[in-house]
């Protein structure tokens, strides 16, 4: 017998709508392959699309509209995207999308479990701090102790990080702070640098070695200069791949020179952490376990859906002095010896994340993404290799991970930024794979990021001749 409340569905009726979902969604990803690399740029700006906007931005009705009319707006909707999804996407930093870990999703949603305070749910809280010590420890080889918190992304992870080294090394008198980041740091690290207070004239920019890493020479003498002008340095940023190119900032030498001088020491690991899995990552990635403070994205190299990201530390005793803080109305609770994840970062409304990065790695095993990343730096070297081949092109770094940065060659800078974005658009009109660019010393220069799950050797391959056609 159906619900006579709209909001309580019964039973059948539950049912029903999700096979209607899980029927679409299938139908969806095995259509991926054959689908349109980006069915956005064609319509862009057109009048279907512009009256498709306006139709989904009406209010909602005054009754319900039935799940399959909806679940048709939402594809049309889903339609008009990149494909993020599909095995040719290698621009930006692919988020991954594994179907197991939307299941979990789907099931931490529905029983909607309180994830902020671990005696609201201890045993999710266990299963969560299991996977984080598996990230601290075991991926990023930080000491037993270490942990941290699942947060929605990397932006959200170097937030939590850079407040808890200014609490830590500056206390409540911050305007002084320094703190030193790449050149090709991402931009999250010197936008969450301002919203923790310090101003945009205390972050300073290291500059470069001709292989794109952070010039440790020069920061250890940015730092001296600032000290004698009276200022505090507190905090030193390493790229553990950046996203413009992949490139590992020298992890060793900063770590050390954070330990000289008494700084905080952390990594942007959001791209490269995971590979920490394989022989060669962990290789290349030496000087992470270093490190205070560590952001990775499992979004990106564990494959999961896009928000999903996690800061691991040292000593978590220090990111709850930075965030800790409570109210009358929790009296209630019990203390258990778990961490209360609202004590740890800003979020106080923080859903319980570990199910969707513990059931994916459960149910195929570690080993299973551990041969996929190696799978990615395998076909990385094969790009390479074939650019590299190509007369045409310049491809000036070896990839450190899985972007490969060329650019077209010719007699003059201008002449080569115009054929290289005109290089861009033609691989881009095929609509079988989908390529973005960057700005490198200041020059024009494309990217080939092979990170998405579903990507293998054929659309890599498909992607070199479409580079060799254009």
């Amino acid at each position: 017998m159906e619900s006579a409340h709209p909001l309580e569905p019964g039973r059948a009726e539950m049912l029903r709508q999700g096979r209607l979902v899980l029927d679409r969604l299938a139908d969806f990803v095995d259509r991926l392959p054959d689908r349109p690399a980006n069915s956005l740029s064609p319509s862009f700006g057109s009048p279907e699309l512009r009256k498709l906007v306006d139709e989904l931005s009406a209010p909602p009705p005054e009754h319900g509209v039935d799940l399959a009319e909806l679940l048709g707006k939402m594809d049309r909707a889903v339609d008009a995207a990149l494909e993020t999804a599909g095995p040719g996407y290698f621009a930006y930093i692919p988020g991954g999308g594994l179907y197991s870990s939307a299941l979990a999703t789907f099931y931490t949603h529905v029983v909607n479990r309180y994830g902020s305070v671990a005696a609201t749910a201890p045993a999710l809280t266990a299963l969560e701090e299991s996977v984080l010590r598996w990230i601290a420890q075991d991926v990023c080889g930080l000491p037993a102790g270490s942990g941290g918190l699942l947060t929605t992304g990397g932006s959200m992870a170097n937030l939590s990080a850079i407040v808890a080294a200014r609490h830590d090394r500056l206390g409540e008198q911050i305007s002084d702070g320094t703190v030193y980041v790449s050149a090709y740091a991402h931009h999250s690290v010197a936008k969450a640098a301002r919203i923790a207070g310090i101003a945009g004239q205390r972050i300073r920019v290291v500059p470069h070695t001709p292989d794109l890493r952070m010039d440790v020479a020069a920061a250890s003498e940015m730092i001296a200069a600032d000290r004698a002008a009276g200022l505090r340095p507190f905090l030193v940023v390493a790229s553990a791949g950046t996203t413009d190119t992949g490139t590992i900032d020298p992890l060793p030498e900063t770590a050390a020179l954070a330990q000289d001088e008494g700084l905080w020491f952390h990594v942007d690991a959001a791209y490269g952490g995971f590979f920490r899995l394989t022989e060669r990552g962990r290789r290349r990635l030496t000087g992470m376990e270093l490190a205070d403070s560590v952001t990775l994205d499992p979004h990106k190299t564990l494959f999961l859906p896009f928000g999903t990201g996690a800061l691991v530390v040292r000593d978590p005793a220090r990111l709850a002095a930075a965030h800790g803080g409570t109210g009358d109305y929790l009296q209630d609770l019990g203390e258990l010896e778990l961490p209360d994840y609202a004590h740890l970062g800003p979020e106080l409304s923080h859903e319980v994340r570990g199910l969707r990065v513990w059931l994916p790695l459960h149910l195929h095993g570690v080993a299973a993404f551990t041969a996929a990343l190696d799978e990615k730096l395998d076909l990385t070297e094969r790009v390479y290799a074939a650019l590299r081949r190509m007369p045409h092109l310049e491809v000036p770094w070896p990839p450190d991970l899985t972007t490969v940065a060329f650019r077209v060659r010719a007699a003059d800078r201008a002449t080569a930024d115009r054929a290289t974005r005109e290089l861009l658009a033609r691989v881009n009109a095929s609509n079988r794979v989908y390529l973005s660019s960057t700005v490198v010393d200041g020059r024009q220069t494309l990217r080939v990021t092979v990170v998405a799950h579903r990507s293998h050797e054929s659309q890599v391959d498909e992607a070199i001749a479409l580079i060799a056609r254009g």
